[in-house]
């Protein structure tokens, strides 16, 4: 019996304020994207990161059991910037952040049938 396994992250708010050239410049990083690999080939992309349990936003079943898998989450951020406290511009691009992939070690889920306590 395969049970599905919950998946959630926690990423930090970025912004930074820096000196270039004698002007002040405010940058901002906010989360475009989660892209997620369970490490068994299967991936999948949110916009949300999750939660965790009794949440089940992010979930993945996975087919084989008594494997060790190695599943990592990437984020994808949206980046804007001013300067001297004008009006805000855009990246056009985002910014890939690759997260860690950790072992996990995939169990099987047996159903057990046991007495009642009534005769």
């Amino acid at each position: 019996m395969n049970l599905e396994t919950i998946f959630y992250a926690e990423p930090p708010a970025w912004t930074n304020t820096v000196q270039l050239l004698g002007y002040s410049v405010d940058v901002e990083a906010a989360v475009a994207a989660y892209n997620w690999a369970f490490g068994d080939g299967s991936e999948m992309t949110t916009s949300e990161p999750g939660a965790p349990y009794p949440a089940m936003d992010i979930v993945h079943e996975y087919s084989d059991a008594h494997v060790t898998v190695r599943p990592r989450v990437d984020v994808s951020y949206r980046i804007r910037y001013r300067v001297d406290g004008g009006a805000w511009q855009t990246v056009d691009e985002t910014v890939e952040a690759m997260g860690y992939s950790v072992p996990l070690q995939v169990r099987e889920g047996s159903p057990l049938l046991v007495g009642s306590a009534y005769p």
